[in-house]
């Protein structure tokens, strides 16, 4: 199934993804799947991020192949972070290159949306929390963040409005073990991988957050990106893809 949030007539729904129809949904999907009786055709909505202002978990150097690429050590436990809730943003909405940006990178990423809360959840019922997936792309500023780094900080380098492109919908019924994904800049492929070449898998990390935070519907794990990341600039365009879930595309643009 493809739930997508999107905005019709000045109005905002969730809605069953149907070729080209959008079945209204009667609620917000994390407490279950019911259909308004209503439909919309997707030419005439506007798909918004599928969660709106969520908590942003992310986690870094978990694909073994990237960690390699940098030369950084294995962690021995999920290298965790968080982005601001006013870095998301939807499929086709600008990525604002900062005025302070040196050295902007993408990074495609598969994002888990959580549907049920849970505190300390065992790694086996791990996946019966997770609502579904969508793309991530965790948009990041280099220079600052290797700055941070250093002081054992990191927030204002993926932390800058619109960050956090997520959509273009949340798939559910999806194995997360093994996902193709990668990301492509005007067209021409930079990144392509696949989640089993991941660190820690979704359902651990799901567990291990969940021992210290209660985990809430709506809230988005966004779990690492493969080999391949580089720079973007004003007037590129960054496509992230993931098998089953689709192609999230994005403009960046300079900040006026």
């Amino acid at each position: 199934m493809l739930i997508a949030r999107y905005e019709i007539g000045g109005e905002i729904h969730y809605g069953e993804l149907d070729g080209d129809t959008l079945h209204r949904l009667a609620r917000p999907p994390f407490g279950g799947i019911e259909r308004a009786g209503k439909s919309d055709a997707l030419a005439q909505a506007r798909l918004l991020s599928p969660v709106e202002k969520p908590r942003i978990f992310g986690v870094g150097l978990n694909y073994v192949l990237h960690i390699e690429e940098s030369g950084a050590k294995t962690p021995e436990i999920p290298l965790l972070f968080m982005k601001p809730t006013n870095t998301v943003i939807g499929p086709g909405d600008p990525i604002v290159y900062p005025r302070e940006g040196k050295n902007v990178h993408f990074e495609a990423e598969l994002a888990v949306v959580i549907g049920k809360s849970g505190r300390r959840i065992p790694v086996e019922k791990a996946l019966d929390h997770v609502l579904g997936y969508t793309c991530a792309n965790d948009i990041s500023e280099r220079v600052i963040q290797r700055g941070e780094m250093d002081q054992g900080a990191l927030l204002i380098g993926k932390g800058f409005d619109t960050f956090c492109p997520l959509g273009p919908v949340i798939a559910t019924g999806l194995d997360p073990s093994n996902l193709k994904l990668g990301a492509k800049v005007n067209g021409v492929e930079r990144q392509s991988s696949s989640t089993s070449d991941l660190l820690f898998g979704v359902p651990q990390l799901v567990s291990y957050l969940s021992s210290a935070i209660t985990l809430q519907p709506g809230d988005v794990i966004i779990t690492g990106t493969p080999s391949g990341v580089g720079p973007v600039v004003p007037g590129d365009v960054v496509d992230i893809h993931v098998e089953g879930v689709g192609t999230l595309t994005n403009p960046v643009v300079a900040e006026s």
